[in-house]
């Protein structure tokens, strides 16, 4: 900026300033109409009923993110057990099937027969 030029509220107003008053009342109310706008802006930012919004959105977003990553690795793990026991044609593989019932029988035979003897 040259030595005659100077910054007035982010413009460069020469010291003589050729500006006329009209010119100067009209950056004036367009000034005032953007402070107003502003400070509009910042009380609703700042308002309960905002904040509290915006906390609700981010905690539901939030809970929105944790269970899309919790179906995501739950259905991976449904897939990858699935894999153990059916082939990709979607046959049965039942030399795995077959170990894994009788384990399930049993365990759940010894649970029963427990229950049986603790009831006595």
């Amino acid at each position: 900026m040259s030595d005659t030029t100077q910054t007035h509220g982010g413009g460069a107003v020469a010291e003589a300033d050729a500006r006329t008053p009209a010119q100067i009342e009209a950056d004036i109310v367009g000034r005032r109409e953007r402070l107003a706008q502003t400070l509009d802006e910042i009380g609703v930012r700042v308002h309960p009923k905002t904040i509290v919004g915006d906390a609700k959105a981010k905690a539901v977003s939030t809970v929105d993110h944790t269970l899309g990553r919790a179906y995501v690795a739950v259905n991976r793990a449904v897939s990858q057990v699935r894999s153990q026991f059916v082939t990709e044609e979607g046959e049965p593989r039942l030399e795995r099937i077959v170990p894994a019932a009788l384990l399930v029988a049993g365990v759940v035979g010894l649970v029963v027969a427990r229950s049986r003897r603790d009831g006595e």
